[in-house]
């Protein structure tokens, strides 16, 4: 930090020393006495010192919080009641969802039940209505040993 031709040398400072300066004695003054409620002044404590000091002043008591009010305690009845509410809205609201999943399911059978219906309906009308070649001319429908060509019934 310091170039190497300089030389340093510490500086050397002039200490000061402060010495407390005692208190003269307490010196008791008589003051006239003033009749006063008890409890209105406050405790005066004195405390000697080990060299022979009087401190004299106030106590001061420390700050007591404030007390907390206790809780009222909760009955058993009450909690049991809040939970028996609890319980039974899950209940409810389980019964809710499983009724629309019946419902759901329901639908969704139905609508399988129709589509089936419907693509084998389709399927039974191709197979009456198509076009077969070894057939002789008109379309033949068997209906209990009946049989039907061209708008006229053969028994």
């Amino acid at each position: 930090m310091y170039p190497d031709h300089t030389p340093h040398v510490p500086a050397q400072r002039a200490v000061e020393v402060h010495q407390p300066t005692p208190l003269p004695p307490a010196v008791a003054v008589s003051a006239p006495l003033v009749p006063v409620q008890p409890g209105a002044v406050p405790a005066v404590a004195s405390i000697v010192l080990p060299d022979g000091r009087v401190v004299t002043g106030y106590a001061i008591n420390p700050a007591q919080p404030e007390p907390i009010a206790a809780k009222p305690a909760v009955s058993r009845t009450a909690v049991n009641v809040a939970l028996g509410g609890v319980g039974f809205l899950a209940v409810c609201g389980g019964l809710i969802l499983l009724t629309s999943f019946i419902a759901a399911l329901t639908a969704f059978i139905t609508q399988l039940i129709t589509l089936a219906a419907v693509i084998f309906g389709g399927w039974i009308a191709v197979q009456l209505f198509s076009a077969s070649g070894h057939r002789e001319g008109g379309t033949t429908v068997n209906i209990r040993k009946a049989v039907i060509k061209r708008n006229k019934f053969y028994s």
